[in-house]
């Protein structure tokens, strides 16, 4: 499978337009930044590989060599223009070549300002550089910290926001033990502190292998593209025979030329401009798709995606928006609806989480509840969400709390005391799950009595436009697959909203490649996107 890596998924910032990729690649700034490399670049070493601009720069070589014996401002125009014309076929690439490498070491900027708070054997902590760290090292890693090299959590548990290496915008569990535990350098936790034990040597991180990758990126010449190139180098040499031939010819006639007036018509009989631009052209693409914060490793792979037929899409992030939103609150029988929207929005006031914070703006803006008075939590005790609980909540009193979470979570803590769970609200948590949503479960306690108050229905939403994109992919021969972790009732709505053409549902990476090799040996080309 032919890769066209993303590399937005190693910005601090995933999901911002960034400044410096905003624009076009030709600035005043990158060009004169990109000059002198393009000087460099006139190596006849260099420029012999493109044979059309080779013959333009000896014919300039030459041009300003006669100027010197017959000067006249003739010859010297002539040998400045011919000069510019090759500087301007090595600038293109100069600075695409000048973008990869800012962006290398943006990344080893990022790298190398990391801090790792490495927990000693007498229990101390002392900060290390990342790039100093070694394998076995235990780094206690805090909400709203980044983790500073790969590695598994060996202790705790706690949400970790990977939009920067994955892309995937939904925060993701990770905690001590299972195959859970895996963290990767550059990624943030959001809630909770965990410890992790580094497991990559220095220089094998997965930020290296991304430097490595962005340094590696070169722009190798695609197939079509050496082909042309093979047929401008034919028409060069007939040209040059024909330019040659005219010597002899105005000699007999005596109207002899200098060599100057050939070498101009020379320049102009070939294809200089298509020869000049060939390397233009393909820089040019790939820095839009950098601009989309999209590297290709080569041209051969752009010029590839033009044969695709089929496409596979991760769902969260890719093809939804991520961030799962509050989209119903059901109550539990003999429970009213306020009731139910006065807890949901009680118990996540605290809940920094995109979810809570989608479930305060649904129960203010839609169910009209709200603002609530602060003399109803002044002396409250909020109970903040944590991966381990996977619930968050408030005390009110010592006598009343409420509390929303996983349904399988408050369910239990709802059990524990006696209490009871109607088979309605079992039923709603089945049918929001069939409805390709996330089912949260609000309870409360009173004077040591617990009871479900209803449910909240999270909902991934699907990117505005996505369907028409699948549609419009479909017209042009290419089939859809979204490939989730998510159960196979879950995945099937969410296909059929986003309208791709299959899925794959409770996917781990191995089913991933599986897939791929599948529909390669079925003679489809393959493109994935998402991690």
């Amino acid at each position: 499978m032919t890769q066209v890596q993303v590399t937005d998924r190693v910005s601090s910032q995933p999901h911002e337009e960034k400044t410096a990729n905003s624009g076009s690649g030709f600035t005043p700034r990158s060009l004169a930044k990109a000059l002198p490399q393009a000087l460099r670049k006139l190596n006849p070493a260099h420029m012999v590989r493109t044979p059309v601009m080779f013959i333009v720069e000896m014919g300039a070589l030459i041009t300003i060599i006669v100027g010197f014996f017959k000067p006249s401002v003739f010859v010297f125009s002539l040998a400045i223009w011919l000069f510019l014309t090759v500087v301007f076929a090595n600038l293109a690439e100069a600075v695409a070549e000048g973008r990869g490498k800012a962006q290398a070491d943006a990344l080893r900027s990022a790298k190398t300002a990391a801090v790792g708070r490495v927990r000693r054997e007498d229990g101390s902590i002392e900060e290390v550089p990342a790039a100093d760290l070694r394998p076995g090292d235990i780094v206690v890693v805090c909400a709203g910290e980044t983790i500073p090299g790969d590695g598994d959590v060996v202790k705790g548990a706690a949400t970790v926001d990977e939009s920067a290496i994955t892309g995937e915008s939904a925060p993701v569990i990770r905690e001590s033990g299972g195959d859970r535990s895996a963290v990767t350098g550059g990624t943030r936790v959001l809630s909770d502190e965990i410890e992790v034990r580094i497991t990559s040597e220095p220089g094998n991180t997965f930020v290296d292998r991304m430097i490595d990758l962005v340094e590696g990126a070169q722009r190798q010449k695609t197939p079509n593209e050496i082909a042309l190139s093979a047929f401008l180098s034919v028409l060069t040499l007939i040209f040059l025979f024909v330019v040659a031939t005219l010597v002899p010819m105005a000699d007999y006639a005596g109207a002899m030329q200098p060599i100057e007036v050939l070498i101009a018509l020379l320049v102009c009989l070939i294809p200089t401009t298509i020869g000049a631009l060939l390397s233009a052209i393909g820089i040019a693409g790939m820095d839009r798709l950098m601009r989309r914060n999209i590297m290709a490793t080569s041209g051969r792979a752009v010029e590839a995606a033009g044969d695709v037929t089929t496409l596979l899409l991760d769902k969260t992030g890719t093809i939804t928006v991520g961030d799962r939103q509050a989209s119903a609150f059901i109550p539990a029988r003999g429970v009213s609806e306020d009731e139910i929207a006065y807890g949901a929005l009680l118990s996540s006031l605290a809940d920094e989480t995109p979810e809570g914070r989608s479930i305060v703006e649904f129960a203010t803006t839609t169910m009209g509840v709200g603002p609530i008075p602060e003399s109803e939590y002044r002396n409250a005790e909020f109970i903040p969400f944590s991966a381990e609980t996977r619930m968050s909540g408030v005390q009110r009193t010592p006598e009343h709390c409420i509390v929303k979470g996983a349904a399988s979570e408050i369910l239990k803590w709802v059990t524990a005391k006696g209490g009871t769970v109607t088979e309605d609200v079992n039923e709603t948590v089945r049918e929001i799950s069939s409805d390709g949503g996330t089912a949260l479960v609000v309870a409360e306690e009173k004077a040591g009595a617990r009871r479900v108050l209803g449910s909240l229905h999270l909902k991934d939403v699907i990117k505005e436009g996505m369907t028409e994109r699948f549609a419009h992919l479909r017209k042009m021969g290419i089939r859809t697959v979204m490939i989730t972790g998510d159960n196979e009732l879950t995945a099937r709505a969410i296909a059929k909203e986003a309208g791709v053409d299959d899925y794959l549902a409770g996917a781990k990476p191995e089913d991933k490649l599986a897939l791929i090799r599948s529909e390669q040996r079925g003679g489809n080309m393959v493109a994935m996107t998402g991690d």
